[in-house]
């Protein structure tokens, strides 16, 4: 039997690919612009829509493993470890689309948007604040996301978000405005790798405008990263951003013509009108009719999606290697998590020697004790083991006490007289109790800014205006809407009003039923509770931490709270309420762990900027207590690294709406290198429990000959290490502790200063980890590209894309050491300028 091109798996796919647009009609081509295609049934198209959550896990789905955030990964720094994790989350993606098979194999991660400022509210989303980490890391989690089988993808991973977004606040209004050399040395560099090596197919443009142009019409990007990959690359819109060109924008007079731009300028699929493809298919067809567009122009679109469906192995039968592929976090995948969990917690200080934690009883104090939290792009656990279950089952510990700092309180009515009261099933909140008995008891949890959430005693839950009136039947805060969180106004008298975040009306007590709603319009409307405070958590936290042998302290954000997409953080500092939480851990027993478990740096401040002792773990999702367990108590060394500066002081991170870096000195890049650059804890920080010391820096050569301008971003680290212009750094490492130790050898640019352009102050260009027994020395290779001294030399009067990444001649120190300000070996290199007989000249450039 004859088998039609599209459904031969022997073919290429863009061979199969026009085949099968051959075979559609207007109408079928048209459909498949909309992010939900319908099926097209003569031809045994199945419906078909592009975006599946897969940031760290599957989400969005139901129960998956959960690993850690994204920018917890980060702090591993280990491409073998993201690509194994990429490679579980594809497996369970295919569990989930072969158990429905609507569940698209089109996997919306991971996120390449540089961590240039701490006050974005999706930091948690990204990797590093270096584009060249952030490409490296990503490409490893979409290799793992893409499989290794040459012809069918197991997943088909988009990039997100192109370009230069990274502020919540007015996203769709804002436009990031980027200098040349700012663009080609801080943002492209994110996205290229994974492109490059074909561990992405897709790219999702951002909200944002770009120098004043909306993201999703910077067509002559589109072609520039285009042009770096292997197969073609899909665009999709971000949901709801086509409207966003004529509403917010003003980029089109109408939607129609929006559309049609976003078409011209390379976009392939609308997420728009959620999964109604009508409106969308109305606009297309309006600008054919009124020549804004031509059908070639939706051809080209339709032909990329169609190769993006074809790499799924959709049209291939039972010739797609991964049909039957994959299962719901099977024991493999729990291991994997823990190990991650792990291998991401960074231990930031450890002044007093307290860690590992020596034998003997625990007291496991804050909000985040017994507690995992997940994020909107985390999938929901199978399970959850808290910081202190992990204690709970470590080797050594032989009790563990908890207190949550939260306070416990009644709120008695002041117009009434009357309690707050709860029924065991959550779902009926009313102010009838004459007495302050357990039905009355609220454990509130002080995020920060005022933002609150009060867990009910009777039933164990949160108090939530999901539904009118009030209830306490929510597991989480949770939510694109967020319905669990209160504001607290306290009167002059002491008593207090709570308004509903998330509807943004004042709590009132209804007349006669005294039952809570959230329908206040004003403060004068707020019902006024009077706060009985039962237990202080202050007091049980002191009491719980004195009474143990050492404390573990663990305070942070919600995911949900203070900072997520929609909404950026509203400062930087650690907030009041956990740094109280540790005063009383700390006051009540020196031997305290400040354990800071959040989705982004904090700044410490007077309270907490003098702990002895701080980790930091990202939100490390199902086995996060066993990842910071395992750590803190020395069963598993210390590998974690900051891939993100922590600030010292606000100011030093500058303006979140201002892109340009160079010109504010942030990021480690370009901090000054005084002491006004010094950091809380830089990039590359993270301590082991051993004792490593640096004891040389040797080069392969001392002098190299400067490559060819280029366009041309070179990966982190050199593809082909032997090839000209590659260079090797080994640095000697020694260690001088009693315990093993695995060291991130980092290798850095400190720049040149007799050059025309002036250098980043310093730069990373290579690592490499080491494992030393106690008393060990090693010399450790770091193999480096030295075109990745280049800067972006702008030709004058061009566009964006004028110019070249150029070495330029001169005298450069490179460095290594434990951190991106920790840099004790040192190495002068010369680059010299090429002659007309060098090959370097003329070599790369195109």
């Amino acid at each position: 039997m004859d088998v039609p091109a599209f459904r031969d798996p022997r073919l290429p796919a863009p061979e199969r690919a026009r085949d099968l647009l051959s075979r559609l009609s207007h109408d079928e081509r048209v459909a498949m612009l909309h992010q939900h295609a319908p099926a097209v049934e003569r031809l045994g198209l199945a419906p078909f829509h592009t975006g599946c959550e897969a940031l760290h896990g599957v989400a969005w789905l139901g129960e998956a493993t959960v690993f850690p955030q994204p920018v917890g990964l980060a702090a591993t720094w280990d491409v073998d470890l993201l690509r194994r994790v990429g490679d579980a989350t594809a497996s369970e993606v295919r569990a989930k689309h072969r158990a429905d098979p609507s569940v698209s194999l089109n996997v919306w991660a991971p996120v390449v948007n540089t961590l240039r400022h701490p006050g974005w509210g999706r930091n948690e989303e990204g990797y590093s604040e270096d584009p060249h980490l952030t490409a490296h890391l990503a490409t490893a989690y979409g290799r793992g996301l893409r499989g290794e089988h040459e012809r069918v993808w197991k997943t088909v991973p988009t990039l997100k978000h192109f370009l230069a977004y990274n502020n919540e606040t007015d996203r769709s209004s804002t436009s990031s405005n980027l200098d040349p050399r700012t663009l080609h040395e801080e943002e492209l560099p994110a996205f290229r790798e994974p492109i490059e090596t074909g561990a992405a197919g897709a790219v999702m443009p951002s909200y944002n405008q770009v120098n004043g142009v909306p993201a999703h019409l910077q067509g002559e990007l589109f072609d520039e990263l285009r042009s770096w990959a292997p197969g073609s690359v899909a665009l999709v819109s971000d949901a709801a951003a086509p409207a966003f060109l004529v509403t917010l924008q003003d980029a089109a007079p109408d939607r129609a013509a929006g559309n049609a731009a976003m078409v011209r300028a390379g976009v392939d699929s609308f997420t728009d009108d959620d999964a109604d493809r009508a409106p969308t298919v109305r606009r297309i067809e309006e600008a054919l009719e009124r020549g804004l567009l031509t059908t070639d122009e939706v051809d080209r679109a339709v032909l990329r999606l169609l190769e993006l469906r074809i790499r799924t192995g959709e049209l291939d039968g039972d010739q797609d290697p991964y049909a039957a592929h994959g299962t719901i976090d099977p024991p493999e995948h729990r291991r994997l998590a823990r190990e991650a969990a792990a291998r991401s917690v960074v231990v930031l200080r450890n002044d007093a020697g307290t860690l590992p934690l020596a034998a003997g009883s625990v007291a496991v104090v804050g909000p985040l004790a017994d507690d995992v939290l997940t994020d909107w792009y985390s999938g929901t656990p199978p399970y959850a083991v808290t910081p202190a279950d992990g204690l709970r089952d470590a080797g050594g510990v032989d009790r563990v006490e908890v207190a949550t700092g939260a306070d416990l309180v009644a709120l008695r009515v002041a117009a009434t007289g009357r309690y707050v009261a709860v029924s065991e099933d959550g779902g009926r909140v009313v102010a009838d109790a004459v007495a302050a008995d357990k039905t009355t008891h609220l454990a509130v949890t002080d995020w920060g800014d005022g933002v609150l959430t009060l867990r009910s005693g009777a039933s164990g839950r949160l108090l939530t205006g999901a539904a009118w009136p009030l209830r306490a039947d929510a597991d989480r805060v949770g939510g694109w809407e967020v319905q669990e969180s209160f504001r607290r106004h306290v009167h002059p008298d002491g008593s207090w009003s709570l308004l509903h975040l998330g509807s943004g009306r004042w709590v009132r007590v209804q007349r006669d039923t005294g039952v809570l709603c959230a329908e206040g319009r004003t403060l004068d409307d707020a019902a006024r509770f009077v706060p009985r405070v039962l237990e202080s958590g202050a007091a049980r936290v002191a009491e719980v931490a004195a009474r143990c042998d050492a404390v573990v302290v663990v305070v942070g954000n919600d995911p949900h709270l203070n900072g997520r997409e929609t909404q950026d953080r509203p400062h930087l500092r650690l907030p009041d309420a956990a740094v109280e939480v540790w005063r009383a851990a700390a006051d009540a027993n020196p031997r305290a762990v400040l354990a800071i478990v959040s989705s982004y740096p904090y700044v410490l401040g007077p309270g907490s900027d003098d702990a002895a002792t701080v980790v930091w773990s990202s939100h490390g999702g199902q086995e996060l207590g066993h990842g910071l367990a395992d750590v803190l108590t020395g069963a598993v060394e210390p590998t974690g690294r900051l891939a993100q500066t922590w600030p010292a002081r606000p100011e030093q991170a500058g303006d979140l709406f201002d892109y340009d870096t160079r010109r504010q000195q942030v990021t480690y890049r370009h901090l000054p290198a005084g002491d006004l650059g010094v950091p809380a804890f830089a990039f590359g920080h993270g301590l082991t429990y051993g004792d490593v010391a640096y004891d040389g820096l040797d080069l392969s050569a001392d002098a190299v000959v400067a490559p060819a301008p280029t366009r041309d971003h070179p990966p982190l680290h050199p593809a082909d290490p032997s090839a000209p212009g590659a260079l090797v750094a080994r640095v000697t490492v020694r260690n001088a502790g009693d315990r093993p130790a695995e060291e991130l050898v980092q290798v850095y640019s400190l720049g040149a200063e007799a050059v025309g352009t002036a250098t980043p102050v310093r730069l990373l260009l290579g690592y490499r980890r080491v494992r030393l027994a106690p008393g060990q020395e090693a010399v450790v290779d770091v193999p480096v590209d030295v075109a990745r001294l280049a800067v972006w030399e702008a030709r004058p009067g061009g566009g964006p894309l004028d110019g070249a990444l150029r070495v330029q001649p001169g005298e450069y120190v490179l460095a290594a050491g434990p951190s991106s300000v920790d840099l004790p070996a040192r190495r002068r290199l010369t680059v010299q300028a090429p002659t007309a007989d060098d090959g370097s000249v003329g070599g790369r450039a195109r």
